[in-house]
C-alpha cells in the first residue's frame, strides 16, 4: 500500500509580489525551496491564512536570499501581498518507507526568514533555530 503524507511545510510565509499577467506558479526564495526539500516545478498546496483561500500550483525559484513569495498568474487573484499563506508539499511513500518518515516543518518570521525547522515525527524535537 502506499499513502500520500506530508513532505514539507513552509508556515506563516508572507507573500511579496503578486503577478497577475505571469503564465502561472508561485515564485518561492530558491534558498527557502532547498531547506524545505521543494524542487523547482514541484506541486504544492498553498492556504491563505488571511482570506482562507486553498489551490495547488507548482513551485519556480526564486532570488536566493531575497525572501520572495510572489503568487503568479490566477494565483495571484487568490491572495494579497502581506496575506500570510501556508505552503504544503507532499510524497507518496511506501509502507516500509513510513518506519523512517520525518515530514519538515519551516517556519517563517514576519520577513520570510527562516525561524525554526521543526521535525513533526516528535512534535516537540527542534532541529534547527536560526539566530536571525
Amino acid at each position: 500500500m502506499q499513502r500520500i503524507m506530508l513532505k514539507s511545510k513552509i508556515h506563516r510565509a508572507k507573500i511579496t509580489d503578486a503577478n497577475l499577467y505571469y503564465e502561472g506558479s508561485f515564485t518561492i526564495d530558491e534558498e527557502i525551496l532547498e531547506v524545505a526539500n521543494i524542487l523547482p516545478y514541484e506541486k504544492v498546496s498553498v492556504v491563505n491564512i488571511n482570506n482562507g483561500e486553498r489551490f495547488d500550483t507548482y513551485v519556480i525559484p526564486g532570488n536566493r536570499g531575497k525572501r520572495e513569495f510572489c503568487l503568479n498568474g490566477a494565483a495571484a487573484r487568490k491572495g494579497a501581498i502581506g496575506d500570510e499563506v501556508i505552503v504544503i508539499s507532499y510524497s507518496v511513500y511506501n509502507e516500509d518507507e513510513l518506519a523512517n518518515y520525518k515530514p519538515l516543518v519551516i517556519i517563517l518570521d514576519q520577513n520570510n526568514n527562516i525561524l525554526e525547522i521543526t521535525d513533526k515525527t516528535e512534535p516537540n524535537k527542534l532541529v534547527k533555530k536560526d539566530s536571525r
